[in-house]
């Protein structure tokens, strides 16, 4: 094993997926620059690690429309695999981020097509049908989510498999689980390329406790802390508190 990905540039991230237990799981002083993610075949991709709160605590950190066609492709396949025993029949994706793991997941799927929402408002969207979107990842950005009116006779009476690229506070996923409402509709799977810690159980258990044994992660990825030398550990496992 390695104990540490090799200096990786930040264009070079999400760009290649190695073998198994090419990296180490707890380094001895803590993970450096990198967090190693396992996917469901054991390999593993080395996210770039991102501090947050004064650095008090970091995240893996993930963006699929950065990630080579390779790991896109890897990651919906993936997704794609566990999403198949449910049978969705359309699959409905959030902005920006999750729209290229939607697409791909639904070609999968064996779709002709997907359902993107929109924080872009066209002239002819009803405000009704739309509710407040906040991320993690920008906080300070107050956007409105959007569902395009013309697409609802593709979504009613349909199992919806819903898809963003990650899950973190769910926060994201609460506000398009809304939105579905507003049409009187309701997502039957949640799926992602990364559940960031475990955070998000809580929001979607509080909107739909029976929701939470449908959300679909191709990988899961903890809370990080500093180890006081330098580098960061994980307080929080892939399944739940350590």
């Amino acid at each position: 094993m390695t104990p540490q990905p090799p200096d990786i540039p930040p264009h070079g991230f999400w760009q290649t997926i190695v073998e198994p237990d090419t990296y180490e799981d707890r380094p001895a002083k803590g993970h450096r620059a990198f967090y190693p993610a396992w996917l469901p075949d054991g390999r593993q991709l080395a996210l770039p690690i991102r501090e947050r709160d004064g650095g008090r605590e970091a995240l893996a950190s993930l963006i699929v429309n950065q990630a080579s066609f390779a790991v896109l492709d890897t990651l919906a396949d993936a997704l794609a695999e566990m999403a198949r025993p449910f049978a969705p029949d359309i699959v409905v994706a959030m902005p920006t981020l999750g729209l290229a793991l939607a697409e791909q997941t639904a070609r999968r799927l064996g779709h002709d097509r997907y359902v993107p929402l929109s924080t872009s408002r066209k002239f002819w969207y009803d405000d009704d049908l739309s509710v407040p979107l906040r991320s993690i990842t920008s906080p300070d950005q107050a956007k409105q989510l959007y569902v395009d009116p013309r697409m609802l006779p593709l979504l009613t009476g349909r199992t919806i498999f819903l898809i963003d690229d990650v899950l973190s506070t769910g926060s994201s996923i609460l506000a398009a689980c809304r939105l579905l409402e507003a049409c009187g509709l309701t997502p039957g799977l949640i799926g992602c390329a990364m559940l960031q810690t475990t955070r998000w159980r809580d929001t979607v258990a509080a909107y739909d406790p029976t929701l939470v044994d449908r959300v679909l992660g191709v990988f899961a990825t903890p809370r990080l802390v500093p180890t006081g030398r330098g580098g960061w550990r994980a307080v929080q496992s892939v399944s739940g508190l350590d």
